[in-house]
């Protein structure tokens, strides 16, 4: 569904991105890991055609330079971490622009759209805010309302960057959990961002840590997530030991490094 092949992203002297090579399967979960200043945000926007990079991008083994932006639309929704909010607009008007790949140009919405829209904000905890001015939501509800925008798009691939930022344990749990029953129910493709090693772990099928802008590893949880990789690439002391389901759960070690 996804294929990498030596992408970069040049910002100013420096390649913030290099020679990044991925694939990811359809229906596959990949998260994004790796410190601060990695690259992993960037990688996202290259694969979504936001920043100018080197390199190729496949999507649906379309090559991404070449797909109009409704066509990539409908292929691709992208959720960025901390977008700049309308505080006038409603939740629901908000969440509602994620159809617009659908909608004609100088049409209006369909009684589908609105459908879908409200489906998405009661999925995500959201629909007694649907009036609701975006400006009035707190950190964790902004994110919510972020992310339903991109499930609203009804894309077959997810591009969630830091998803489950500012949301309270409760919160991160619902929404990873409906990211992978929409996952699995509809056969989505997800490429997610995460700073929770042990969660990154716990939801995706596979994992790319990346560190001063190179992959540096990638494989099964389990491949990933070890003791040598993860405390050399974060600079942390960790003890990382198997869960009740047999991933990895990454523990920080006081006193160390």
């Amino acid at each position: 569904m996804i294929t990498v092949r030596g992408v970069s992203v040049r910002l100013g002297e420096r390649d913030v991105v290099s020679e990044v090579d991925l694939d990811v399967r359809g229906g596959e979960w990949l998260a994004v890991i790796g410190p601060n200043g990695a690259g992993k945000s960037t990688l996202l926007k290259a694969v979504m055609g936001l920043v100018a990079h080197r390199g190729e991008v496949t999507l649906d083994s379309k090559p991404s330079a070449r797909l109009k932006p409704r066509e990539r639309a409908r292929l691709v929704a992208y959720a960025p971490q901390a977008p700049a909010l309308p505080p006038d607009m409603t939740v629901f008007d908000y969440a509602l622009l994620g159809r617009t790949p659908y909608i004609p140009y100088l049409g209006r919405e369909s009684a589908h759209d609105r459908e879908v829209t409200a489906s998405v904000l009661d999925r995500l905890d959201l629909a007694a805010f649907a009036m609701r001015r975006v400006g009035e939501l707190s950190g964790g509800e902004r994110q919510r309302v972020v992310l339903a925008r991109a499930l609203a798009q009804e894309a077959t691939v997810l591009l969630l960057d830091e998803p489950t930022t500012a949301l309270d344990l409760g919160h991160q749990q619902q929404v990873l959990e409906l990211v992978d029953r929409l996952r699995r129910a509809d056969g989505l493709t997800v490429v997610t961002t995460l700073h929770d090693l042990t969660v990154a772990g716990l939801y995706a099928d596979s994992l790319l840590l990346m560190a001063g802008g190179r992959a540096v590893a990638s494989g099964r949880p389990g491949q990933v997530l070890t003791e040598p990789l993860v405390g050399r690439h974060f600079d942390a002391h960790v003890k990382i030991e198997p869960g009740p389901d047999g991933r990895p759960v990454v523990h920080l070690v006081r006193g160390g490094p």
